[in-house]
């Protein structure tokens, strides 16, 4: 019978919400790089897709809100948590990106010029925004500063 240390038990564990919080990311910078190519193409089958990387990057966003909650009840993961700015970022994103998908949700070329290519760059810009001050925490848990 193996005796686990009380280091082994402290260890943190891996939060959930981190196999899906990239996915979001990924989905709502490729919707900005099909916004610009319907901006200079006018083809509509770049809106189709921005619609559809908006849909995937909600549904994605949306499961990794639940698995954040879910983190939140597991002690374990307490030293891995997201700061308070990092879940406020993450939160903030995905309320832009649901009023992106309602605009993208328009027909032609109002759909998405201007206001559905603003909103997927404000989207995008919140997102380095989120990765950056997530990696300062991640990089001080690293660190140990």
């Amino acid at each position: 019978m193996a005796v686990l240390s009380s280091s082994h038990r402290d260890a943190a564990a891996y939060p959930l919400q981190s196999l899906f919080v990239p996915f979001p990311f990924v989905c709502f910078t490729l919707t900005l790089a099909t916004d610009i190519a319907f901006y200079l193409s006018a083809n509509l089958m770049w809106q189709n897709f921005s619609s559809w990387l908006l849909f995937a990057g909600l549904v994605f966003g949306g499961v990794a809100l639940i698995a954040g909650l879910l983190d939140l009840v597991r002690p374990r993961t307490r030293p891995l948590r997201p700061a308070f700015l990092s879940a406020l970022l993450y939160v903030i994103i995905l309320a832009l990106a649901l009023i992106n998908s309602l605009v993208h949700a328009g027909d032609g070329w109002t759909a998405v010029v201007p206001y559905g290519l603003a909103l997927s760059a404000i989207t995008f810009v919140l997102c380095l925004i989120a990765v950056v001050v997530s990696a300062r925490k991640y990089a001080r848990l690293a660190w140990r500063i």
